[in-house]
């Protein structure tokens, strides 16, 4: 068979599996995978260096398919190189507790790079990548020695490219000189539902220009494999900026009824279709699932090149160690996730009776332990002179220049997704930052981190009405009801500096999810803790902060950030009054709600009924720990513009307003 022939029938198979597996499922898109195998096939075949036995080897080439809805590319290509992706796997496509699910998930099948579906995801988290592979190579290369040195590729679609968050990524892509990132765009005209021209009439190649991007167009992207992979060449070579390669394709390729349609874009092509689209393709219809031996021989070839690639590199890996023992020791433990031996060691503690907001407290953590963690990087939002996160004594990272601090400007979205794929990357532990109100314009981002399991750390400040007089638009109200409702985030409000110190430890060593540092803009006392609960006990989400001097408390009072120093003072109010009332700080709902029971009776024991939560935030929620009897002091409104004291005066966060709701609850409790 000569080399033609056989890339056209690998091709085919490619396109055949994903007809199968979508129609089979009665579930999915079979169009993008059609037209799209002639690039995807190009890239895997004769440029992705990889190992499909290895699939997380840190030196592989990355591949992330944005279009993530088009799945069935990805797992049909995972199949036929040797990954333990079984043909059996496709033909569960989309069923329960199959690898190849609807969308991709990382960590969920074997060589999948990124969890992708939201669109535009995908591309954000490839640039994520490249820079986590410039920012290793700068940290561990030696001359001579180049241990990181990898392509990252994502293909993306019009729809990935008409979300804002493409658009944010791209332009800092472009500025930034990304030159190991390759875009391949499945340029097909058409969307879910219809042409693109009804929307996307923008030239996408003067646009990408624009941001700084070496562009290249492939104008028959259904047979044109030589245009394919001289343009993937070319943009492998453009070393100084970030590549895109405009690839015109036909969506759902080989259907003669629903090729170039939107009806080959979200649904199977049906049983008569599927057919008509084989006897086009040149397939024997009677057969199902069918990958030809010769196409078994060729793609299954992967596994003896990636072997090769993976082997060469690992020699190549014990120079490198033999030359700099410490270095590769340093980077071997960094790839397995570990962190460096008294990384805690030198945090700093807060003098009870000072006065410093959280912010403030929590930058001085992030950079004692940035001064012994090298894998920790990250950035934020055009904020660091607000937020604090940023890293002392390091520069920016730039063109031409690798650092740990990065300026994303003002591109939350982008930046959330960027921080996911700098984690998806591996050997590196990444931060993002900016006002906690704006947590909404990166949610899409935090939420996929929690579905993965990423242990990315945000930084959200400026936590409450105290912003003062910036007014509601950037005063969160509803943020941290909102974020406690999404599984596997931790949302820490830490109440003093110490616990901010604490807030910081408990992010660094989680390493099942994210967790939000949600953090204040004004100075708060420090409190004493010789007389109030250690703040090592935040790790526990709720702890015992003042007590009823060893009697049973009359009152609970539950308090996050700077509410729990107002639940204090009301503490002392109604002592005077001989109430005893015990104060909690809970500054993360979800930590206390892993504990044991015992714990948490402990904390919260059911027979005090009359509990109050403090919080300058919306109320939902706080039912699950003020019970049938207690009460809650919050905001569920919009805030306003004023100074941030007169606020809390307004909004009722005062010791009398507290004592006042204590006294009710006691009331209730006691009917």
């Amino acid at each position: 068979m000569s080399d033609s022939a056989l890339d056209t029938l690998s091709i085919n198979t490619i396109r055949t599996l994903a007809i199968d597996a979508v129609q089979k499922a009665n579930s999915g898109h079979p169009g993008l995978p059609m037209g799209a195998a002639p690039m995807a096939y190009a890239l895997w075949n004769d440029f992705r260096v990889h190992d499909p036995k290895d699939p997380t080897w840190i030196n592989r080439d990355r591949f992330i398919l944005s279009a993530g809805h088009g799945s069935m590319l990805l797992y049909a290509l995972l199949h036929l190189t040797g990954y333990d992706v079984s043909l059996d796997d496709l033909k569960n496509f989309r069923q329960w507790d199959s690898p190849t699910a609807g969308h991709p998930e990382w960590g969920h099948c074997p060589g999948v790079d990124a969890t992708t579906g939201p669109l535009g995801q995908g591309s954000a988290n490839a640039v994520g990548m490249a820079i986590a592979e410039r920012l290793l190579a700068k940290q561990f290369n030696r001359p001579g020695h180049e241990i990181v040195d990898h392509m990252t590729y994502a293909l993306v679609s019009d729809g990935d490219l008409m979300e804002g968050i493409a658009a944010e990524a791209g332009s800092l892509a472009g500025h930034l000189g990304l030159g190991k990132l390759v875009y391949v765009y499945d340029d097909n005209d058409i969307c879910l539902d219809g042409p693109t021209s009804n929307t996307f009439t923008e030239d996408v190649a003067a646009r990408y220009e624009s941001y700084g991007w070496h562009v290249q167009r492939v104008e028959n992207g259904d047979t044109d494999l030589a245009g394919l992979r001289a343009a993937i060449a070319a943009a492998k070579a453009e070393t100084g900026k970030p590549s895109l390669v405009l690839v015109k394709t036909t969506i759902g390729y080989g259907s003669p009824n629903k090729a170039g349609k939107a009806a080959a874009h979200g649904s199977p092509l049906g049983p008569d279709e599927v057919a008509a689209a084989k006897e086009q393709l040149g397939w024997d219809v009677s057969k199902h699932f069918y990958v030809p031996d010769e196409v078994a021989a060729h793609l299954g070839a992967a596994v003896e090149k990636g072997g090769r690639a993976r082997a060469e590199w690992q020699e190549r890996f014990e120079a490198y160690r033999a030359a700099h023992s410490d270095l590769a020791a340093a980077f071997e433990a960094r790839v397995r996730g570990e962190l460096p031996a008294g990384w805690d060691s030198e945090l700093p503690t807060f003098a009870a009776g000072d006065s410093i907001a959280t912010r403030s407290a929590a930058s001085k953590a992030e950079n004692a332990i940035a001064a012994k963690v090298p894998g920790l990087a990250g950035g934020d939002a055009d904020l660091s002179c607000s937020t604090k996160s940023a890293i002392a004594g390091e520069p920016l990272f730039a063109r031409g220049e690798a650092a740990r601090n990065i300026q994303f400007g003002v591109r939350e979205h982008a930046m959330g997704a960027i921080v996911n794929g700098m984690d998806y990357h591996g050997a590196l532990r990444a931060f993002a930052s900016t006002f906690f109100v704006f947590s909404d314009y990166m949610r899409g981002s935090v939420r996929l981190s929690a579905l993965n399991k990423q242990p990315v750390i945000y930084v959200w400040t400026h936590d409450s009405i105290g912003v003062g007089e910036d007014g509601p638009t950037h005063q969160p109200v509803e943020h941290l009801a909102s974020l406690r409702a999404m599984p596997n985030l931790h949302v820490m409000r830490p109440c003093d500096g110490n616990e901010a110190t604490e807030a910081w430890r408990y992010a660094m060593a989680r390493t099942d999810g994210p967790t939000a540092l949600v953090l204040s803009r004004q100075n708060l006392p420090v409190l004493d803790r010789e007389t109030h609960g250690a703040a090592a006990g935040l790790a526990r989400g709720a702890y015992v902060l003042a007590d009823a001097d060893g009697a049973t408390p009359d009152a609970i009072l539950i308090g996050t950030g700077a509410e729990v120093h107002v639940a204090l003072a009301a503490r002392e109010l109604l002592a005077a009054d001989g109430i005893k009332a015990r104060v909690v700080s809970m500054p993360c709902w979800e930590a206390f709600s892993a504990q044991p029971d015992d714990y948490r009776e402990e904390v919260l024991p059911r027979a005090v009924r009359a509990r109050v939560s403090v919080e300058a935030g919306a109320t939902f929620g706080w039912e699950r720990w003020t019970g049938d009897a207690g009460t809650t002091v919050g905001i569920d409104r919009f805030g306003a513009s004023a100074p941030g004291g007169v606020l809390f005066e307004k909004f009722g966060f005062t010791a009398e307003a507290v004592k006042a709701a204590a006294l009710a609850s006691i009331d209730r409790a006691g009917k």
